[in-house]
Formats: C-alpha cells, sequence, structure tokens
C-alpha cells in the first residue's frame, strides 16, 4: 500500500510540475499584437497589427485532421527544419483558418523580416504577411474539436447579427496553450470585419 501511496504521489508531483512549466513557458513567449476595442457579454471586437506568418494548408475542413498535419508541418520548420538547421521560437497563438482547406499559422517572431527567414525543407510551407485588421473574438476553454469550433464559431455570428455589426466570411480557429498543456486551456474564434 505504501509503494502505491508513493508512486500516486510521484506522479501527481510529476503531472503538477509539467503543468506549472507548460503554463509559465506560455506566458513568456511573443503573441499576435492585437487592442481590444470594445467588449460585449459574450465577445470582444479586437484590432490587430500586421504580422507575418508561417502557414501551411491542408486540403480538409475537419479541425482532427488538419491540426495534426499543420502542427507537425510547421513545428518541423521551426524546429530547425530549413535550410540553416535554424530554431526559431515558438509563438502563441496557433491560428488556423476555418474553411474547406484549412491553413495552419504560426506568428513569426517581429525580430525576423520576411526575406531574413530560412528557406523551408518542406515544399508547401509558406509566409504570409497578414494585413492589420478588426476581427470579433469569442473565447472558450478546454479541448477543442470540430464540434466546439462550430459551436463558437456560431455564437459569435449569432452576436454579431443581434448587435447589427458587418462581417465577413473569414474566420480563424486560434489556439494559445502547448498540446501538453491540461489546466487552464484557452481557445478563440474569430472572424473578421467589415
Amino acid at each position: 500500500m505504501k509503494i502505491i501511496l508513493i508512486s500516486v504521489s510521484v506522479i501527481l508531483l510529476g503531472f503538477l510540475a509539467v503543468q506549472a512549466y507548460a503554463m509559465s513557458t506560455s506566458r513568456n513567449i511573443e503573441s499576435y499584437p492585437y487592442i481590444v476595442i470594445q467588449k460585449y457579454g459574450d465577445f470582444e471586437i479586437r484590432q490587430y497589427e500586421a504580422s507575418l506568418f508561417t502557414s501551411f494548408t491542408i486540403p480538409t475542413d475537419k479541425y482532427e485532421e488538419a491540426s495534426g498535419q499543420g502542427f507537425s508541418a510547421l513545428a518541423g520548420y521551426i524546429f530547425g527544419g530549413n535550410e540553416r538547421n535554424e530554431k526559431i521560437a515558438m509563438t502563441s497563438p496557433v491560428a488556423m483558418s476555418l474553411e474547406d482547406s484549412m491553413t495552419m499559422m504560426f506568428l513569426i517572431p517581429k525580430a525576423y523580416k520576411k526575406e531574413d527567414l530560412p528557406k523551408p525543407n518542406t515544399e508547401n510551407i509558406k509566409f504570409t504577411e497578414m494585413p492589420a485588421k478588426k476581427v470579433a473574438a469569442i473565447t472558450f476553454g478546454g479541448w477543442a474539436d470540430s464540434e466546439k469550433i462550430d459551436q463558437y464559431q456560431a455564437e459569435l455570428l449569432q452576436a454579431l447579427d443581434r448587435e447589427g455589426i458587418a462581417y465577413t466570411n473569414k474566420s480563424y480557429f486560434l489556439g494559445y496553450n502547448p498540446p501538453f498543456e491540461m489546466v487552464g486551456r484557452k481557445n478563440e474564434v474569430i472572424i473578421e470585419l467589415k
């Protein structure tokens, strides 16, 4: 019995240590810069700065399929899968377009200009310059999946209609946490406004 209690305690302490490490590292990484323009009950309006992203398009509209393939390709690039074997800092959030062919995007740290980036070893990785834009954003916790993303996208569209706010057909999922972070997960759906 004593061995079981010690084993459970060690596992629990290890789990807590990993979660504490994950939370502390995710607070210290560069993020997609924006300012909040207006808050509503269940969403807010934001203005995002123009920013540079790496992107990888996957021919599916299923989050579960696209997230694994896209993350592997882009993480491979920033962890040294490029012509200079150069590591590029991870940023937050990971963005994914919500379209028939989903595009996963990692924000490039501000220290880089497009012409300074090493060439990817994977052909389908592109560099995308996103212009400044105004969006509506809704936040939700837990683990994201297609069903939750669709639910919150629908809620955000209903809220925008209710408030009479004009929007485009461009929407994105934003995920803020590394895969191994279990506590305090944050996700968002954003929709570009007209």
